[in-house]
């Protein structure tokens, strides 16, 4: 995964919450190869200790599911001067009927997904108009386009994270900042392998079976790799990419078309 030619986003600083693991690691090297300033955002601090480390990155520890704490980060984003490409890759799933849905998965699902993605947007784009550049890209799923059952939850708040993407762009469509969103289906990551082992548990069907029925989904009858979706958000934060904007683009094999 080595990208040719000048590095497109030298000079640029990026944040990439979620970045020490599945999608968001793989963005994170994307365009850290592209020359870009990686802040690898998240939980857990040894993943992103070892992320940062290896991109020649900076560790941001920060609790998503708490807004004290993004206030925090944000002041020490602040030290940074900038950040030029944002990209709201963290969020959670859970799977539960919608009436054993409780009220702490909704709140902390949403929190996670939407609010936190909306207080990093809100906070850090102001400074990309002034600076005369920025990108946002909103993480969602192809289950912001569409209904998946016993996802009530996650389905609501990737479908809120799409609607905040087109809102946003219809209100900043004049300035020199672009904010999308992509839409992975299933991508080899610890979800996929979290899905798995719940469908095994509930059917008593063997996790190879299970994961051939998510891999079905998809026309192309595979999952998604990670790669896949960091190329896709690497292509998006290039200058060229200027005329991309308020979009939800899936990345399913098909599955959902645009």
């Amino acid at each position: 995964m080595v990208l040719t030619g000048e590095a497109p986003f030298s000079q640029r600083i990026a944040l990439v919450t979620g970045g020490g693991r599945g999608i968001g690691h793989a963005i994170a090297l994307r365009l850290a190869q592209g020359g870009a300033k990686v802040v690898v955002a998240g939980r857990t601090q040894t993943e992103i200790d070892e992320v940062a480390k290896a991109i020649g990155g900076v560790a941001l520890r920060v609790d998503l599911g708490d807004r004290a704490d993004i206030t925090r980060a944000l002041g020490v984003l602040a030290e940074l001067g900038r950040v030029d490409i944002l990209v709201n890759n963290a969020g959670i799933a859970a799977s539960a009927p919608y009436d054993r849905t409780t009220d702490e998965v909704w709140d902390r699902t949403f929190q996670i997904n939407v609010h936190a993605a909306f207080a990093l947007t809100r906070a850090l784009v102001p400074a990309m108009i002034k600076a005369g550049f920025g990108r946002v890209i909103n993480v969602a799923s192809n289950a912001g386009r569409m209904g998946y059952a016993y996802t009530t939850a996650y389905c609501a708040a990737k479908h809120a994270m799409v609607g905040m993407t087109r809102a946003l762009a219809a209100e900043i469509a004049r300035t020199p900042v672009t904010v999308n969103a992509v839409c992975p289906g299933w991508v080899e990551t610890r979800m996929v392998e979290e899905a798995t082992s719940r469908i095994a548990s509930k059917t008593g069907r063997s996790q190879d079976d299970a994961r051939a029925t998510l891999a079905a989904m998809s026309p192309q009858n595979r999952l998604m790799e990670a790669n896949e979706v960091a190329h896709l958000v690497a292509s998006l934060c290039a200058v060229e990419a200027r005329g991309i904007h308020g979009q939800a683009i899936p990345i399913d094999g098909g599955q959902v078309m645009a």
